[in-house]
C-alpha cells in the first residue's frame, strides 16, 4: 500500500525533527524542506538512527517560490503539509518586526500558493499561544480574545486568518492551526533535541548550556511579576507529546468528517514558573545552576497556560510525560551533543 506523503517545512528544526520521527514511526512518507537557518543536517542522521528511515531532504527557503516549486516538482504526490518553518524569538521580533512579517507571513503565502496548485488536501499550521497575549482568564481556551503582544505573536495570528480565508475560498484543502505553548525536552534516545544556533532564546536550552559550562550564567528575566514566586508562568509541554499531537492533527484532517478549518490549543493544562523549572532541573539532574535575576524582557506575558479539553475531545490526545522526565531528557541530550562535539 502506498504511504501518505507529508511535506514538513522546518523539518530539521527542534519541533519539526521530533515530529518527523513520529510521522515515520507512524507509517508516513516524509519530505523535508529547511533553509538550515536554525538547524543542521546532522539532525537527519539522528532521525534515521531513531526511526530507521532517512527522510528526503531539500535545502531551501519557503519564502522563495522557486524552492517550493522544486520540492513539488520532485514529489507531486504530497498530500499534506505540516508547516513549522518560521522565525520564533519574541524579543527579536520586537526589535526586527519587518524581518518577522516578511519571513513568517511571506513564507506561508508562498507555501499556500503551491499547495493550491498541487491539490494538497491537509495543512497543519504551527501556531502559538502568543496569539492570546495576557489572557483575562486562565486556563486559556480557544474562545479567548486575540491580542498578541509581540510581532512574532501577531504573525501567527495573521497566518491563522490567512489559512482560514484560504480554506473558506473552496479550494478543497482543510487546515488546523495548533496553538501550542512552551515545548521543552528532547527525544529519550538523546539523538535529537533543541539545538539553537548562537545564544538560546528559550529557557531550557539556556539552562542546559549553563549547566554544562557553555554559558557563564542563566538570567531570569524579571522577578516582580504578579505570580507566587515573581517569575513568569508558562505551560511547558514535552516536545515528544507535541510531536504526537501533530500526527493526531493530520489524522483528524484526513478524515472525511473533519471540519474544514479549526484551531486547537496544545499544552499540559498546568502552569509552571521559571524558578520552578530551574528547581525541577536541579532536582532531576543533581546539577546546581548559576543564575541571576535580570530585567523583564520586552514582549513577554506574565502568565499563561492552556485549557486542553478541545484537544482531548477532537484529537483524542493528551500530554502524558512528566516535567521531571522532560527536563532530564533535555540534559541527557545536551551531554550527548557536547560529548559528540568534543570527539
Amino acid at each position: 500500500m502506498t504511504k501518505t506523503k507529508i511535506l514538513v517545512t522546518g523539518g530539521t528544526g527542534y519541533i519539526g525533527s521530533h515530529t518527523v520521527v513520529t510521522l515515520l514511526q507512524s507509517g508516513y512518507d516524509v519530505v523535508i524542506i529547511d533553509n538550515l537557518s536554525n538547524s543542521d543536517t546532522d539532525v537527519l542522521d539522528g532521525i534515521a538512527q531513531i526511526s530507521g528511515t532517512k527522510p528526503v531532504f531539500f535545502e531551501g527557503d519557503i519564502c522563495k517560490k522557486d524552492d517550493v516549486r522544486m520540492v513539488f516538482a520532485a514529489h507531486r504526490d504530497i498530500e499534506a503539509i505540516i508547516h513549522f518553518a518560521a522565525l520564533k524569538a519574541v524579543g527579536e521580533s520586537v526589535e526586527f518586526p519587518l524581518k518577522y512579517y516578511y519571513n513568517n507571513v511571506g513564507g506561508l503565502i508562498s507555501l499556500l500558493d503551491e499547495s493550491v496548485n498541487n491539490n494538497v488536501k491537509a495543512f497543519v499550521f504551527s501556531s502559538s499561544c502568543t496569539v492570546y497575549g495576557q489572557p483575562d482568564r486562565l486556563p486559556v481556551d480557544e474562545t479567548a480574545a486575540i491580542r498578541p503582544e509581540s510581532p512574532y505573536g501577531n504573525t501567527k495570528w495573521v497566518n491563522e486568518e490567512i489559512l482560514k480565508h484560504t480554506v473558506a475560498s473552496g479550494i478543497g484543502m482543510k487546515a488546523l492551526s495548533l496553538r501550542y505553548f512552551n515545548p521543552i525536552g528532547a527525544h529519550p534516545s538523546a539523538l535529537i533535541g533543541e539545538l539553537p544556533l548562537g545564544v538560546p532564546n528559550n529557557l531550557l536550552p539556556f539552562i542546559t548550556q549553563t549547566a554544562c559550562g557553555v554559558r557563564d550564567k542563566l538570567t531570569v528575566f524579571g522577578s516582580n511579576y504578579n505570580t507566587p514566586d515573581g517569575t513568569c508562568i508558562r505551560d511547558y509541554i514535552d516536545v515528544n507529546d507535541l510531536a504526537e499531537a501533530h500526527v493526531k492533527a493530520l489524522e483528524y484532517l484526513l478524515k472525511p468528517e473533519s471540519e474544514p478549518y479549526d484551531v486547537v490549543n496544545l499544552g499540559t493544562g498546568k502552569g509552571v514558573s521559571v524558578l520552578e523549572i530551574v528547581s525541577a532541573f536541579e532536582n532531576s539532574t543533581g546539577e546546581k545552576l548559576n543564575y541571576t535575576i535580570g530585567n523583564r524582557r520586552p514582549g513577554d506575558v506574565e502568565q499563561v497556560w492552556a485549557s486542553t479539553s478541545k484537544a482531548e475531545a477532537m484529537l483524542h490526545w493528551k500530554a502524558t510525560r512528566s516535567l521531571k522526565d522532560t527536563v532530564l531528557s533535555a540534559w541527557n541530550w545536551e551531554k550527548h551533543y557536547r560529548s559528540k562535539s568534543a570527539t
